[in-house]
């Protein structure tokens, strides 16, 4: 498939994923709103959402892939699966006994993650619990992530990206009882958090049936560290970490926060709409690029890599600016419209709007990073986006602490400090992965790239302009449209149509060229039933 085809695939798939996921999340702020039990909530899914995103959503596939096609490639497909089969082995025995270990230790741990309920032991209890029940989930995620990797060099996308939908669906399904019956807020707690790990396994139960579909035979057997999987570890982790990077960041946020009630919730909610088109856009353009540009760098084909960066970029920033730019202009408008009911008042949309907007100047970032670690992967060198990622979360630790604190004490919201640090450690990290492409030839943007490139903005440009005035007249636009949900699907709408427009009439993207990208590159592999 084109590049553009396999990120339709993945971007279409986990668009689906990602509306379940905000019908979830919609659900929880109602009921729980920004209290002590979201506080609970979101810790309990702190670390195994970090993992999620680690490994399940493309970084550590990224570093997998070429590894395992590496071999593929050099000694068969039976070489290949007995490499698979021991990384496999080894990692859910390291991840299985890490598990264990957390699960044992939370109880001490938790009154340091959670410092603000310390008088509260209540909800201690129930954010332990919660957490204990929601940790085998890091297991079910390390073996979907490899599987995953498996899949994708096999040219597969569609069922990785297809089977995340599964958590939504359990915690919703977990969500509807609550709804009709009287069933207190920690016993909810608990079933939500449980529903996570049943998710779990249900998605890499799926992703073992695809790879086994594919053809492939994975055994899991006793741990070994054999030369494959040293090597394997050797990139992988590395490459995990340099693929992560805002993901680690994240955590350092979440870590900050446990000493402000409620400032957790604060950056869960304005996490998952700033994570959307990282999901959407980076994740999937990052997976569909590895394979690509392993394929150019073996054969030699520095052109060809070239053009291959380029499209990737100038795709990634066609999709993320109007989002980004969305949720930099009418934060409020999108956050009270959709969220806002029950114990989620208009006050925490209003808190949650302004974190979300400093968050949104990094999201072209946070999704360029995406774009820009696969040439190191391709070439196997997951060390250097590892020291820049090193680089990023020190920046996020030292500018996040200050400012967190220093805006507390200036009476101000400490998280906005925290996602100010966020957006410019991200920037940082992407000058960093720019400059050594660049400075080593690997990358040089053509006067072709910058026009289009520059053309994209003007649209993005004009698309702020129409939802600025939205903005300023949210309150006439809800009484308009009878309901503000309604207002806010229509005013995205109208921004996406007229940015479309505007794509077109400033020729940043011609018809021809949409229909080229989407048309199935001769000798691509034929659509299986996975795909």
């Amino acid at each position: 498939m084109s590049l553009a085809r396999n990120t339709l695939v993945q971007s279409s798939l986990t668009l689906g994923s990602r509306i379940l996921g905000f019908v979830r999340d919609m659900a929880l702020a109602a009921r729980f709103g920004q209290g002590p039990m979201m506080d609970a909530f979101t810790t309990a899914l702190m670390l195994p959402n970090m993992f999620r995103r680690l490994f399940a959503e493309g970084a550590f596939a990224q570093a997998f892939v070429p590894v395992y096609g590496g071999v593929r490639a050099r000694e068969g497909e039976e070489a290949a699966a007995v490499t698979a089969s021991e990384a496999l082995s080894f990692m859910l025995a390291v991840v299985a006994g890490f598990c264990i270990l957390l699960q044992v230790v939370m109880p001490w741990i938790m009154p340091w993650l959670l410092s603000a309920y310390q008088g509260r032991p209540e909800v201690l209890r129930a954010a332990v619990i919660a957490t204990q029940l929601a940790m085998p989930y890091l297991a079910c995620m390390t073996a979907a992530s490899l599987l995953s990797g498996v899949l994708n060099t096999g040219g597969r996308f569609a069922l990785s990206a297809a089977v995340p939908v599964f958590l939504n669906l359990c915690t919703l399904a977990a969500l509807l009882p609550p709804m009709f019956l009287p069933i207190p807020q920690e016993t909810v707690l608990l079933m939500v958090t449980a529903a996570v790990t049943v998710s779990g396994v249900i998605q890499a139960g799926l992703l073992w049936w695809g790879v086994r579909r594919l053809g492939v035979r994975l055994r899991i057997g006793l741990p070994r560290i054999t030369p494959n999987v040293r090597h394997t570890l050797a990139l992988a982790v590395p490459g995990a970490l340099a693929g992560g990077a805002l993901q680690i960041n994240s955590l350092v946020s979440q870590f900050l926060t446990g000493s402000d009630e409620g400032a957790r919730s604060v950056l869960y909610n304005a996490d998952r709409l700033y994570q959307l088109p990282l999901g959407l856009v980076g994740v999937a353009i990052g997976l569909a690029l590895v394979p690509r540009l392993t394929k150019a760098f073996v054969s030699g084909d520095h052109v060809g890599g070239q053009k291959t960066l380029d499209d990737g970029i100038n795709l990634a920033m066609a999709f993320t600016l109007p989002a980004a730019v969305a949720l930099f202009v009418i934060p409020f408008f999108i956050i009270d419209a959709t969220v806002t009911r029950g114990a989620f008042t208009s006050a925490d949309a209003a808190r949650t709007a302004d974190v979300l907007r400093q968050f949104a100047w990094g999201v072209p970032a946070f999704v360029l990073a995406k774009v820009l670690t696969p040439p190191f992967f391709a070439r196997q060198d997951t060390r250097r986006p590892m020291i820049f990622a090193v680089v990023s979360v020190v920046i996020t630790v030292i500018l996040g602490s200050g400012l967190f604190f220093w805006f507390s004490a200036q009476g101000w919201d400490g998280v906005l400090g925290l996602a100010i640090a966020t957006s410019v450690s991200a920037w940082i990290n992407v000058g960093l992965l720019a400059g050594v492409l660049v400075r080593e030839n690997s990358w040089r943007p053509s006067p072709a790239f910058v026009s289009r490139l520059s053309r994209v903005l003007g649209a993005s440009a004009v698309m702020a302009g129409l939802l600025l005035l939205a903005g300023i007249n949210y309150g006439l636009l809800s009484r308009l449209f009878l309901a503000k949900e309604i207002a806010v699907l229509v005013v995205c709408g109208l921004g996406a149509g007229v940015y479309g427009v505007c794509l077109l009439a400033f020729r940043a993207v011609t018809v021809a060229e949409l229909k080229a990208t989407l048309r199935r590159e001769p000798g691509g592999s034929a659509a299986s039933g996975l795909d």
